[in-house]
């Protein structure tokens, strides 16, 4: 892990007049799991969509694979976009179509797949996803939550994608269902050599995951570490977020 896969060099993005970010640096190494925190309003889900091209920054440039995604457009852009998948904090899923339906969205654009290979893939990425087989014909308004997110994550591994991008991906999950998605997300990293960007506020995700963690505030990344790391920043949001009250039954046994 010693490489960059995304680089993030003096972003800045603004609403209006609004700035989110202001001159904010940022590495993903090769085969990481990054865990992005903040508090409420410094731009964690803003980012991730900034660099994957959903929002356009006002300065600054972002590289993703060794390519300034900012200067690409048309198939030399979709074809870098193939080579990352996201999963939305909701899921993101069409409602009108079935679990298997929603994977099989992004391999209809590849060419030469018979409709046979589409279903089998999908269905492939759907189990990887932990879910059990009878869910693939069922529909989102069917699923529970925890189902929802794993089939956004089953959609976003379908181009067998080198990064992954997850927001909030345990949010609104019970602890027992956070803990099981947590492991899923190691496995699939070690299984699949990923690199992992992930959005949350989840301290026994950033436990249980995550190699690095950046910390977003003041309109930047405001530190870079492991969570031994965040332990020791002096820095009042910081100390508060890694040493206050939430944090003492994620940090128990795991020093």
């Amino acid at each position: 892990m010693t490489d960059n896969i995304i680089e993030v060099r003096g972003l800045r993005t603004q609403f209006g007049s609004h700035v989110i970010h202001d001159g904010l640096d940022l590495d993903l190494k090769r085969g990481e799991i990054l865990g992005v925190v903040g508090g409420s309003g410094t731009g964690k889900s803003v980012l991730l969509r900034t660099i994957v091209g959903l929002i356009t920054p006002a300065a600054g440039k972002v590289r993703v694979l060794g390519q300034d995604v900012g200067q690409l457009s048309g198939p030399a852009r979709e074809a870098l976009e193939r080579r990352w998948g996201v999963m939305f904090q909701d899921g993101a899923l069409f409602s009108a179509l079935t679990v298997q339906e929603n994977v099989e969205v992004p391999l209809r654009a590849v060419p030469g797949l018979t409709d046979a290979q589409r279903e089998g893939l999908a269905q492939l990425k759907v189990s990887m996803a932990g879910l059990p087989w009878n869910a693939n014909d069922k529909y989102p308004s069917d699923l529970s939550g925890g189902m929802k997110k794993r089939a956004g994550l089953a959609r976003a591994l379908a181009l067998d994608p080198e990064i992954v991008f997850l927001d909030e991906p345990t949010a609104g999950l019970d602890p027992i269902g956070a803990d099981a998605f947590d492991k899923l997300i190691v496995g699939l990293r070690d299984a699949l050599g990923l690199s992992v960007f992930l959005v949350t506020h989840d301290l026994d995700t950033l436990h249980a995951c995550c190699d690095r963690i950046a910390v977003l505030a003041e309109k930047k990344v405001l530190t870079t570490g492991t969570m031994a790391d965040m332990l020791k920043v002096d820095h009042p949001w910081v100390h508060e977020y890694f040493h206050g009250p939430r944090a003492r039954a994620a940090t128990v046994g795991k020093d």
